[in-house]
């Protein structure tokens, strides 16, 4: 099994831009680790010979619809729900940044 410690669980929140707690950290920690415990159970099966599927039961799939354009919302509407916007598009906060952390 990966060796997982706090410091990848901190590495990971990090990533996700996620603040945990100590409490929370170890929490994240003993599920991450029951998680992969439980795929290496998975990994153990014998699936020679089996098809792949993508659903359990026979003759069941995903249904879908056909895509119907509708009304078109303006742009002035949806600029008008935006916290900051510049030139006609959304501004966000950026998420990735050039300097390492």
């Amino acid at each position: 099994m990966a060796e997982l410690t706090r410091e990848t669980v901190r590495y990971l929140s990090q990533l996700c831009r996620i603040d945990c707690s100590e409490e929370e950290e170890e929490a994240l920690l003993g599920d991450l680790q029951r998680i992969l415990k439980y795929i290496e159970q998975l990994q153990a099966i014998d699936t020679e010979g089996v098809p792949p599927c993508s659903h359990v039961i026979p003759g069941v799939g995903n249904v879908f619809r056909n895509d119907v354009v509708g009304d078109i919302l303006p742009r002035e509407a949806f600029l008008d729900n935006a916290p900051e916007h510049v030139a006609g598009m959304i501004r966000v906060p950026p998420v990735l940044s050039q300097e390492p952390s």
